[in-house]
Order: C-alpha cells, then sequence, then structure tokens
C-alpha cells in the first residue's frame, strides 16, 4: 500500500528541483541550437506582424513597441510552455518503471511536478538569457518603462511558470491512463501555442475568442505577462493577472493530484 505523504512542502522537492535543474542546464549543444532557432523565428514573426502593421497601421491593437517586445520575449521562454510529454517520464510508464516511483518517499504527483517546474526555468534561462541579451544591445527590445513595470512582469513571470509546471504536471499524468502520448504532444502543441498568444498576441484574433480565452489559463502563460512588460496592459492590471493564474494553478494542481492518487489506486504494472 502507497503511504499518504503530508501536505507541507519542503527540503526534498526543493532537493529533487535543484537536482533536475542541476541535470537540464549541462545540456548547453542544445541551449546553443534553440537559442539559434528562437532568433530565427523571432525574425519571422517580427517580419510578418510588421508586414501587417504597415499594411493597415490603424487596424494594429498593439503599439508597434509593445510588439516587439511581446515577440522577443515569448521566443526567450518559449521552452517554458506545456505544449508536450516529458520524454523521461513517458518512457517509464510506457516500459512500466514507473512502478520505482511509487516506492520513493516522495508522493509520485509531487516527484513529477519537481521535474516540471525545472523543465520550465532552466532551458529558459540558458536559451532566453542571451536572446534577450542581444535583442535589448541591438536596440530592438525596449527596456521596461520603469522599476514598477520590471517587478510586475517578474511576478507575472513567475506566476505564469508555476502555471505552465502545473499543467504540464496534468498533463504528464494523464499518461498513467494511456500508454500513448501522441494524441496529447499533438492536441497540446496546438491548443497551448496559439490559447497562450505564442502564435498571434490575443489582441490581434477576433473578439469572441478573445472572450473566451481571457477565462481559459493559456493567457496566463504568455500573452498577460509580456503584454504587461510591453505597456499594452496597465501595472493596475498585475493583480488580476496573479489572481487568474493562481485561481487555475489551484484548479489544476487540485485535477492533477486527485487523477493521479486514482491511477496509483489502479495502477497494473507488469500483470502485477
Amino acid at each position: 500500500m502507497i503511504p499518504r505523504q503530508p501536505a507541507t512542502i519542503g527540503r526534498p522537492e526543493l532537493a529533487l528541483f535543484l537536482a533536475r535543474f542541476r541535470t537540464l542546464v549541462q545540456y548547453r549543444a542544445a541551449a546553443a541550437a534553440g537559442f539559434v532557432t528562437q532568433l530565427f523565428w523571432g525574425v519571422i514573426r517580427l517580419a510578418i506582424l510588421a508586414a501587417f502593421i504597415d499594411g493597415a497601421p490603424a487596424a494594429s491593437p498593439m503599439t508597434p513597441s509593445a510588439i516587439i517586445a511581446y515577440v522577443w520575449l515569448s521566443q526567450a521562454c518559449f521552452a517554458m510552455l506545456p505544449w508536450n510529454l516529458d520524454p523521461e517520464i513517458l518512457a517509464l510508464v510506457r516500459s512500466g518503471n514507473v512502478a520505482g516511483e511509487l516506492v520513493r518517499p516522495l508522493g509520485l504527483y509531487r516527484q513529477w511536478f519537481c521535474r516540471c517546474l525545472a523543465a520550465r526555468t532552466a532551458p529558459p534561462l540558458l536559451r532566453g538569457i542571451p536572446l534577450l541579451a542581444i535583442a535589448w544591445t541591438a536596440g530592438d527590445l525596449p527596456l521596461p518603462a520603469g522599476v514598477a513595470t520590471a517587478a510586475a512582469w517578474l511576478a507575472a513571470l513567475a506566476g505564469a511558470a508555476l502555471l505552465c509546471a502545473t499543467f504540464a504536471t496534468l498533463m504528464n499524468v494523464c499518461l498513467l491512463f494511456t500508454l500513448s502520448g501522441d494524441g496529447i504532444n499533438g492536441l497540446m502543441a496546438a491548443v497551448v501555442t496559439l490559447g497562450s498568444g505564442l502564435i498571434l498576441p490575443l489582441p490581434f484574433l477576433p473578439d469572441g475568442w478573445q472572450r473566451v480565452l481571457e477565462i481559459l489559463p493559456f493567457r496566463g502563460m504568455v500573452d498577460a505577462p509580456f503584454r504587461l512588460y510591453g505597456g499594452d496592459l496597465p501595472l493596475t492590471a498585475l493583480g488580476s493577472i496573479l489572481a487568474h493564474q493562481a485561481a487555475w494553478i489551484l484548479i489544476l494542481g487540485a485535477a492533477g493530484w486527485w487523477l493521479c492518487r486514482a491511477a496509483e489506486r489502479r495502477m497494473t504494472v507488469q500483470g502485477g
């Protein structure tokens, strides 16, 4: 029988997060390749949006400086988005070795959340810092309007990282009910990138879409934090942004924990 874990969060979670974080920062070649890719696509996205603005300046719902900030920040934080499954967790579930995770002193959901949080912080730091440094140095990325704006953006970005990690953990928990993650990967790659505003800032979408996406959790991953940085959203919107993120973190976290407990009770590994 799997013992229940206490509800407190402490040193075991921190140790697991740091161990996974240190592992991920070792992949410098992958980070360099991701940096070049994100830099290239950032230039492409800016060119497309610039062509749109030049063709109909009055129709643009965002200022050019806000769009530039939005594009570069979203490219820098691309790896933070939960649009795919953890390949190591997928391999554990398919092979049956996930049973070994169940005998660890830390609960399965907490283990996977710590892994997902590390995966949503280490790669963006490795790729994003050089990318933003180049954009700032080239004068293409405007600096925050002030200290208050920078602090508000960092707070919203921290909320976005927690929201992305919580959503990614829920995705991984769903693997316990199906051995194939192809459907999850295929669906979430489209839903998350479109719903978060990564493909196109949400103000450019039809009004009906915007009303729906204002409610869903995805806007708190990209759109809201980066529009706040560029001044497209006022500082007074920070409270509602953080409240939206916190509400969805609680909802998705509770759903993931409940599903994980349900899967642990019914799990069958290697016919045993």
